[in-house]
């Protein structure tokens, strides 16, 4: 796929991902084990161990040889101090930690490490809002971003960060446990291949995927009210593009910008969806779709560990929750409907193979992604008030694709150019 080109708003190529790791220290910052010893020292029981097995996770790139969740030398050192110092003076830990420091110094703050990021991501989508609550520094504020590098909301300086933007905004938001340097998967990225063949500027939201959807709806809204309004350019269209949980971060925050009469929902006129549980996923309600999410990666596969645990964001995936007045049963739901004047699309994917016609309009009996059943992604429900409508020409299903296929699907691609030329 082509690469990012300067001034395109796209992420690094993935390449420096493919690069062996190196040292742990080079992934994870002093501050990152400060904040994770606080979290111990606060009852999150195992959570030491579980950083360190995400170091063991990293330090073994590529994956060869048997599992470890422990590390050596002078970063196992540090693990076995913050334990013994962690049942003790919990203050303390910080302390030992600032000594160590030169041990396990991270890269420079304006280079991101995509081994970090994604270790960062899981563990704010499984505790994302009690890191929020407690201001740990682990906590993921919410930014737009482009090459990993967040963008700053005024004329001139988005000016100098995007030279080529164009009037097709396209903001990319991406789903549970994840971040926005993993729109890169298998060589391709959805917003560069739209940024060269159909002239959008992509820019990538960035956030706490633990915190409640319509809490980080309705912080997108504003960020987007800030973002449209010193854009260099005439803005002539504007896209949102959700993969999973980010489609319904997405739709919250389109519904709170027209409640509130802001200026730059009107201004759009494309919402797309990708693998969405608009009506929720049956695997979360069972317990085993966070940790099936988290074993997709080897940097978050520590992480489903804490499977039994649950964010907000999270519970809010069992029944496709938007709005936090609203109950926990699904019937509880109050009705979001789709914008209107908003040309709205619905990619589900399947891993049954085929094309039937008669099955596509009748997703319920199709085997959904994994995770996400077809009927949710497309957001069909058999009660009337509730079933969403996406038109049938805007619905598009993917066949022997999991959730993840989605990102990095090039037949995916192929369609969203189709939707959006």
């Amino acid at each position: 796929m082509p690469r990012d080109r300067p001034g395109a708003g796209g992420q690094r190529d993935a390449g420096a991902a493919a690069s062996p790791p190196g040292p742990p220290g080079r992934h994870l910052r002093a501050s990152d084990l400060q904040a994770a010893a606080r979290l111990a020292t606060q009852g999150t029981a195992g959570l030491v161990d579980l950083v360190e097995a995400v170091h063991a996770r990293i330090a073994r790139l590529p994956l060869t040889g048997p599992a470890s969740a422990r590390t050596g030398g002078i970063t196992g050192l540090v693990y076995q101090a913050v334990r013994g110092v962690s049942r003790g003076v919990g203050s303390s830990v910080d302390t030992l930690l600032g000594w160590l420091a030169p041990a396990v110094q991270g890269p420079p703050q304006g280079l991101p490490s995509p081994e970090r990021e994604a270790v960062i991501a899981a563990l704010n989508g499984v505790l994302g809002d009690h890191l929020a609550a407690t201001g740990s520094s682990l906590a993921t504020p919410m930014a737009l971003r482009t090459a990993g590098q967040p963008l700053r909301l005024e004329r001139e300086a988005l000016a100098a960060a995007l030279p080529a933007a164009s009037g097709r905004v396209l903001v990319l938001a991406h789903g549970l446990c994840m971040n926005d340097l993993q729109w890169q998967r298998d060589g391709q990225d959805h917003g560069l291949l739209l940024a060269e063949g159909a002239g959008w500027t992509p820019v990538y939201l960035h956030y706490n995927t633990g915190r409640h959807i319509d809490a980080n709806g309705q912080q997108l809204a504003a960020l987007l009210a800030q973002a449209l309004a010193a854009w260099p350019v005439p803005v002539t269209r504007l896209a949102l593009l959700g993969h999973s949980m980010g489609g319904l971060v997405a739709r919250r925050a389109i519904h709170a910008g027209l409640q509130a009469a802001q200026p730059w929902a009107r201004q759009v006129t494309d919402l797309v969806c990708l693998g969405s549980p608009h009506h929720g996923a049956p695997l979360e309600r069972a317990g085993h779709g966070v940790d099936r999410l988290l074993e997709a990666t080897p940097w978050s596969a520590p992480f489903a560990r804490l499977g039994r645990l649950r964010s907000a964001g999270i519970t809010d995936l069992r029944h496709g929750r938007l709005l936090a007045s609203d109950g926990a049963r699904a019937t509880q739901r109050t009705p979001v409907p789709l914008p209107q004047g908003v040309r709205c699309f619905a990619v589900a994917a399947t891993l049954s193979p085929g094309s039937d016609a008669l099955k596509h309009r009748m997703g319920r009996r199709l085997l959904g992604d994994g995770l996400v059943p077809v009927a949710s992604a497309l957001g069909q429900h058999p009660e009337a008030r509730l079933d969403l409508g996406f038109a049938p020409e805007r619905q598009w299903l993917a066949h022997r694709s999991g959730h993840l296929d989605l990102l990095g699907s090039p037949a995916v691609a192929a369609q969203l150019l189709h939707w959006l030329q």
